[in-house]
């Protein structure tokens, strides 16, 4: 009980601000990281072998071939960055293979001209997760096998936070002068899955882990909800990311108020998940303002898979049969775009003809 008790108390002080860490980046060195850049855009990467993060690193299923030919499609569409999932169970498990089969992705990554956003945590989809096999793709449910990480685990296991917080800087600090590294994601949509404010000591904490690193990238977390379970969460993430991260999957209006509201951070906006064409988020409407507006475009899903994103959230087609519509993505696995006019948007965008 004691040793429970000084690892909170370590997290409340990490989370507080009252151990010493390198401050947030100046505004004035985030848009100068940020020109250097130019126009950030691509997608969120899962190889279409992979239903999970742990399926994607895990030495029995890291598939570098099906990696290397759908980020070749990914360089012929002129994209320079995916956004890729990680998780603690694939560096529990084996910390050198997973450290790796890591920098074998960002080999094959920076081959074809892509850098790469890394995310750590995640409030999203399934609650359980084990190393070894993982389960089959469900017919017709979209990420019927993703996994959160570390999920409500955290909350009933507070002393994991010892292990989660050697992990993230054993991590960072392998790649914290990486240049094939463009930004350190912390924590994907923190409060979801009604987890709410549950999430704050958790996304505090990272925060002064990955300041205690100090890369040499920026680090984020993206804001996505509104409401006002939100308000907190929201206030720390926009107050604590170098580089101000988001998702908005709905209609270009709104998509609009949102990066007006955003600008006051005088910051770097990167969009870090958008497009979902049942929802009115298009390709055709909205990366062109993206890029009008000189916000990073990366949205969800590139080749269609084993993570069933083709099928929207909530509308389970128990056939498995291919929708009319999909939801999310770019590609079918043999390398044919679900719309040829999205493929001619997106290159006429990215000056790749």
């Amino acid at each position: 009980m004691k040793y429970v008790s000084i690892l909170l108390l370590s997290l409340f002080l990490a989370g507080s601000g009252l151990l010493a860490q390198t401050p947030v980046w100046s505004a004035e060195k985030a848009n100068a990281w940020y020109q250097k850049q130019g126009w950030v855009r691509g997608a969120n990467f899962q190889p279409s072998t992979a239903i999970n993060q742990l399926e994607m690193f895990q030495a029995a299923t890291f598939d570098p071939k099906t990696i290397d030919r759908e980020l070749g499609w990914a360089e012929g569409l002129g994209l320079n960055a995916m956004r890729v999932y990680l998780h603690h169970v694939a560096w529990t498990s084996d910390q050198a293979g997973f450290k790796k089969r890591l920098d074998q992705y960002l080999q094959i990554a920076s081959r074809h001209g892509i850098k790469t956003i890394l995310v750590f945590f995640d409030d999203c989809w399934n609650d359980e997760y084990r190393p070894g096999k993982q389960p089959d793709p469900k017919p017709g449910i979209h990420n019927s096998g993703w996994v959160r990480d570390p999920g409500t685990m955290i909350h009933q296991h507070p002393d994991s936070l010892a292990m989660l917080e050697r992990y993230v800087k054993d991590v960072m600090t392998t790649f914290k002068n990486d240049e094939r590294v463009l930004l350190w994601d912390l924590y994907n949509e923190p409060g979801n899955s009604q987890y709410f404010d549950r999430s704050l000591p958790l996304l505090k904490a990272v925060f002064g882990w990955a300041k205690a690193v100090n890369p040499s990238q920026p680090v984020s977390a993206g804001v996505w909800s509104w409401g006002d379970k939100f308000t907190e969460l929201n206030k720390f993430q926009l107050e604590n990311s170098d580089v101000i991260t988001y998702h908005h999957y709905g209609y270009i209006d709104r998509h609009q108020e949102l990066i007006r509201d955003l600008r006051q951070y005088n910051r770097p906006l990167i969009c870090t998940e958008y497009m979902a064409r049942k929802n009115g988020s298009l390709f055709q409407t909205i990366m062109p303002m993206l890029k009008q507006e000189n916000v990073g475009a990366i949205n969800w899903g590139f080749v269609a898979g084993k993570t069933n994103t083709i099928f929207a959230w909530g509308t389970p087609v128990p056939s498995g049969k291919e929708p009319e519509l999909w939801f999310h993505d770019i590609y079918r696995p043999d390398g044919t775009p679900f719309s040829p006019n999205e493929i001619s948007t997106i290159r006429a965008l990215t000056g790749k003809q």
